[in-house]
């Protein structure tokens, strides 16, 4: 009986073992293969976020000016009791708010935010965050031109310069974190 447990146990071993060996072979390559696909997907994802960022950066760019005209136009027209806001903002050729990208991180940081190193993440995420409050006061922008359009007082004028004012920060703080990040993905 012992001798037939030891032969079954034996054999039992030389059976499991190329079948252990296998199973682990198969998850190695399998890890291998998943590894490889999520960073091809990553760099993929990396080369968007880039592109949408550079898009963003150069946005900001050309809409700066625009905005920097029509507070000189304000400052020009702040004592003029006869230039309504409107009128000052259709001389200046209207409000320019520049168009934030981020699709490409909104995707990847619902699904594999595992996969991104950590100072990636945070610089992304503030980012984001900036886009919101540069919509929020976009926002706030529009609503009291739409209540004011008709306004020609001096203390309506400078509130409105002072709102622009401050999205021209959020835009400028913006560029900065897009070029921050720019910088510290050529470094890596």
């Amino acid at each position: 009986m012992k001798q037939k447990i030891k032969t079954y146990s034996i054999q039992f071993i030389k059976e499991i073992i190329p079948v252990v060996v296998g199973i682990l072979i198969a998850l190695f390559i399998d890890n291998w293969n998943s590894q490889r696909k999520d960073k091809a997907y990553i760099d993929q994802v990396f080369l968007t976020i880039n592109s949408e960022l550079e898009d963003s950066r150069e946005d900001i760019k050309f809409i700066l000016p625009k905005q920097k005209a029509l507070i000189e136009a304000l400052e020009l027209h702040t004592d003029n009791k006869e230039m309504t806001i409107l009128e000052i903002v259709m001389g200046s050729k209207g409000i320019y708010i520049p168009q934030i990208k981020i699709n490409a991180w909104r995707a990847v940081s619902t699904t594999k935010i595992d996969l991104i190193a950590y100072e990636k993440v945070t610089s992304l995420s503030n980012i984001a965050e900036l886009k919101e409050i540069l919509s929020n006061k976009s926002e706030f922008l529009m609503n009291f031109l739409y209540s004011n359009v008709n306004q020609t007082d001096k203390n309506t004028k400078q509130t409105f310069k002072l709102i622009l004012l401050d999205i021209i920060q959020t835009e400028n703080t913006l560029q900065q974190c897009i070029e921050l990040f720019e910088k510290e993905n050529v470094k890596r």
